[in-house]
């Protein structure tokens, strides 16, 4: 069954695609933190539950569940293939304040925990990584989004390059780093920032450098996913935003304003929500299909698949 779904200003014709990815008895949501769809389009949904990773093929039925010890702390989910031209999960714990990268049935390859950084973190503050991602040349970048508000660089091999950032609004500094994602869409890479509380994308170089701020049309952005010359962003504050290569607005998905106003959000009466509004978005990806699928921050989890019928 489907049902129309209202995506504002775009010619994007997106419906709700009800009912899909049913999970089997004794398996069930936390909180639905990321998504990733991997070559052969199965989607994997990223959550705080036993089954932190839950594994769907593209019709959504149950394929796999791994990864018991994210439970709790599941958070960033970043599928990156690798100079090697396999695809592997990069992924951040917040409870066990680390850094993870694994295959796609999660063998563990690489472990990077707290940087040894004493003018930064100690026992009073914390290091809490929120998101991850990878350069093409394999260097690796963790956003501090819950602790110091740091982001760091390290090689492929998990040594310490360097960090920047730090509490505050000004260019280079952030308010809450949730989110960070590589640009390729121009001729260099970039390395983009959601600063959550700044209501803001900071895009930086490579070696940390502030280029520019995007701040239109946003409502504490939490990650990014860039599918052609588009970039979605799931906005906490009740949407997903769709920005186009020149990062000007495309459309928002989904959008109730009223969602994130209402009394115990993110975790509302189940008769509140609709199928064709979101919440509480917290993690986007979108298939070769241009299927688009969002999970939010609630607590027993919220996965909607968008099915592209262009």
């Amino acid at each position: 069954m489907y049902e129309s779904l209202v995506v504002g200003n775009s010619s994007l014709n997106l419906e709700v695609e009800s009912g899909w990815g049913l999970l089997p008895e004794g398996i069930s949501y936390g909180y639905t933190h990321g998504v990733c769809v991997d070559s052969n389009d199965n989607v994997y949904v990223f959550n705080t539950s036993k089954d932190a990773v839950i594994v769907f093929d593209h019709e959504g039925n149950f394929v796999d569940s791994w990864g018991e010890e994210f439970e709790g702390g599941a958070h960033g989910f970043y599928l990156h293939k690798d100079v090697d031209g396999q695809e592997y999960f990069y992924i951040t714990d917040t409870a066990r304040a680390l850094m993870v990268k694994t295959t796609l049935k999660g063998e563990v390859l690489l472990e990077v925990g707290e940087p040894n950084l004493p003018d930064i973190y100690d026992e009073e503050r914390r290091y809490i990584p929120t998101d991850v991602c990878v350069a093409p040349n394999g260097d690796i970048y963790i956003s501090d989004g819950y602790g110091q508000y740091y982001v760091h660089h390290y090689d492929a091999k998990g040594n310490y390059i360097r960090s920047w950032g730090g509490r505050g609004s000004e260019p280079g500094k952030l308010l809450e780093p949730h989110g960070i994602s590589i640009n390729l869409r121009g001729s260099d890479p970039e390395i983009y920032v959601a600063d959550r509380r700044n209501h803001r994308i900071q895009v930086f170089s490579l070696d940390g450098e502030h280029k520019r701020f995007i701040d239109k049309d946003l409502d504490l952005p939490c990650s990014f996913y860039f599918f052609g010359k588009d970039i979605y962003i799931p906005d906490l504050n009740s949407r997903v935003t769709i920005l186009d290569e020149h990062d000007r607005l495309v459309c928002h998905l989904g959008e109730d304003q009223q969602a994130y106003k209402q009394k115990g959000w993110p975790n509302l009466p189940k008769t509140y929500f609709r199928t064709n509004r979101f919440s509480s978005p917290h993690g986007v990806c979108v298939n070769s299909h241009g299927d688009v699928y969002v999970v939010e921050w609630i607590s027993d989890g919220r996965v909607t698949k968008l099915s592209n019928t262009r």
